[in-house]
């Protein structure tokens, strides 16, 4: 059993090693690229530009305005590119003296511009990463605090994914928007059950659209989500006065974000209800939060340090306010399909988001691994 461990841990190092390296492979080859194409349609002679995980930092600082927007343009269709990052920096300025190496600028004058056109890489709005019910892969493992749900140990997955269709530009300026769909499941299983049982899953699907205009970006949606017990679950509920309800609904969301200088994002909104079932489920609901994602990272293990609260309240629990607390790290190179691994320790407090439990107070601790983009 020692061997197998050993063998695991030593593939997962060599996985590690090798997507690093073809990682920074690949970065230098959009340098290289990025530097011949601004030499080849603009007639600019740039020192080596900054690239980290396909995002290309171009700084514009004695750039022509016409300039900037053809070099944008450019550079984004390059093969591999997931961004440029336009930074105020001029390009005659050494390269550790407008960003440190390794490290992303923390100006809040910097903008993002992402690739345009069908099926583009990328959010302009990017994940909530504390919000229970953002679209997303994840495992995690949850102990209940009280009984007010089926069992103390909780496995919970989710499968799911925000997909641009289409993104543009406004006109010739660097304000973007987008649409495209948003869908996941949720599932929660008892890890207590005799055979783990499935309790409850929560299906959502959206049609949605995002802009983005600097640091600031907004996303909003029409979806709708229905909820379903598990079979086992309901079995061993016959004789309880255990009431299934039969929870289906469409509604209307709409966020707001703004990205604060040292990594830091606030965000807020609220939403609606319509054909609800049962048709006594209360309208209105808000949300509101903070992140911190690191622009600093721990370079020993290329990781770095994430934040972030998310709060809810809804007018059907009294706009009793649920918390939602994640902590832990992303990992650079450890991707998949563009996706970062994070592991995050987690805390929630309020109104069950599982769909059957709505009415029902919980709280839990719990661990768990999330793919984000």
């Amino acid at each position: 059993m020692k061997s197998y461990r050993l063998a695991a841990i030593m593939g997962l190092m060599v996985l590690h090693a090798t997507l690093a390296n073809a990682a920074a492979q690949n970065d230098a080859y959009i340098a290289g690229y990025a530097a011949g194409v601004l030499k080849q349609g603009l007639k600019i002679d740039m020192p080596p530009l900054n690239v980290r995980d396909g995002v290309i930092t171009l700084p514009v600082g004695n750039l022509k305005a016409a300039d900037r927007a053809k070099a944008v343009q450019l550079l984004s269709e390059i093969p591999g590119v997931n961004a440029v990052k336009i930074s105020q920096a001029k390009a005659s300025v050494p390269a550790d003296e407008f960003q440190v190496p390794g490290d992303e600028t923390v100006s809040a004058t910097d903008k993002i511009i992402l690739p345009t056109g069908l099926l583009p890489s990328g959010h302009l709005f990017k994940p909530l990463l504390a919000d229970p019910r953002w679209a997303h892969f994840s495992a995690a493992y949850r102990n209940y605090q009280n009984d007010n749900f089926d069992g103390k140990d909780i496995g919970s997955v989710s499968f799911g994914e925000t997909i641009p269709f289409y993104r543009a530009n406004f006109g010739e300026t660097s304000a973007q928007w987008e649409t495209g769909i948003q869908a996941s499941v949720f599932s929660d299983f008892n890890l207590g059950a005799e055979s783990t049982d499935l309790v409850n899953t929560d299906f959502i699907a959206s049609l949605y659209s995002s802009m983005r205009v600097g640091q600031f970006s907004a996303f909003g949606r029409i979806y709708h989500q229905s909820s379903h017990l598990g079979d086992e679950f309901l079995l061993r509920q016959i004789g309880t006065k255990f009431e299934r309800v039969n929870l289906s609904y469409e509604g209307v969301d709409l966020r707001l974000s703004y990205e604060l200088p040292f990594g830091v994002r606030i965000y807020g909104g609220g939403g609606g209800l319509f054909h609800r079932e049962p048709d006594d489920l209360k309208i209105w609901s808000a949300q509101y939060g903070v992140e911190f994602r690191s622009p600093w990272r721990m370079e020993f293990a290329d990781m770095r340090p994430i934040i972030a609260v998310d709060l809810k309240n809804f007018e059907e629990n009294k706009w009793n306010t649920d918390v939602s607390a994640r902590a832990g790290v992303e990992f650079e190179n450890l991707q998949v399909l563009g996706r970062k691994l994070q592991l995050l320790v987690e805390y929630f407090n309020g109104y069950s988001p599982s769909g059957q439990f709505y009415n029902d107070k919980v709280e839990y601790v719990g661990i768990g691994a999330h793919y984000h983009f």
